[in-house]
């Protein structure tokens, strides 16, 4: 997969609540309002969840879809969604309502069912910048539960509080670390920090046990 820039370069503060106009929040609901609503074109379809760099769930929900229609295949990538909240927040003494991703690092995806199996679909997928992989295995993603994605929905629109998403990894779980200094170390999860999408784990480097932070796009379960 080619990338121009480096994830360093790539990430941004999940800290840093992001804001958005009127116009784009009209467009959102709108967008949302359809989510899940499949042509009828006979083509079953599931959502699938990619893993994104940190701070580019944005770029990477508008480039595919741009890619998708200049490859001519918008009609296969039917929704592309970056899970948002609304957050209050004070500032210089006002009190401004902002957006933050509360799944940080993934996109979901609603495609067509077994997307490996077709090819230009699955080279724009994992060629689109900021793009590092799927939820499954490197060859066969695996769909998410409609039920949990139709609730991730509702939350959005507010009718049901912010579900846990399946995605997520759990304290003492075993790792590989693919990406940074620490890549292809193994280690058991130490912490999880859902809301800035980051893990802590412990890895033996020099015969010590070490605590090492990284990104939840920068490991796989094993």
């Amino acid at each position: 997969m080619t990338d121009e820039h480096t994830p360093e370069e790539e990430r941004e503060d999940q800290d840093a609540p992001e804001q958005e106009g009127a116009g784009a929040d009209e467009a959102e609901a709108s967008e949302e309002r359809k989510l899940g609503e499949d042509p009828d074109d006979g083509i079953k379809r599931r959502w699938y969840a990619i893993h994104a760099y940190s701070g580019q769930e944005g770029n990477v929900k508008k480039n595919l879809l741009a890619n998708a229609e200049q490859a001519g295949l918008d009609n296969l990538v039917t929704d592309v969604l970056v899970p948002m909240e609304q957050v209050a927040e004070i500032k210089s003494g006002e009190r401004k309502i902002s957006k933050r991703k509360f799944f940080p690092g993934y996109v979901l995806v609603r495609l067509p069912e077994h997307p490996e199996r077709n090819p230009e679909l699955w080279h724009v997928i994992k060629n689109t910048p900021g793009v590092s992989g799927f939820i499954g295995a490197r060859a066969a993603p695996v769909p998410l539960d409609e039920d949990e994605v139709k609730a991730i929905i509702e939350e959005i629109r507010g009718e049901r509080e912010r579900p846990k998403p399946k995605v997520a990894f759990e304290d003492g779980e075993r790792v590989k670390i693919i990406d940074g200094p620490f890549a292809n170390f193994l280690g058991n999860v130490d912490e999880v920090n859902e809301e800035r999408g980051k893990l802590k784990v412990m890895v033996e480097i020099f015969e010590r046990l070490t605590s090492v932070e990284v990104e939840f796009w920068q490991v796989e379960k094993l």
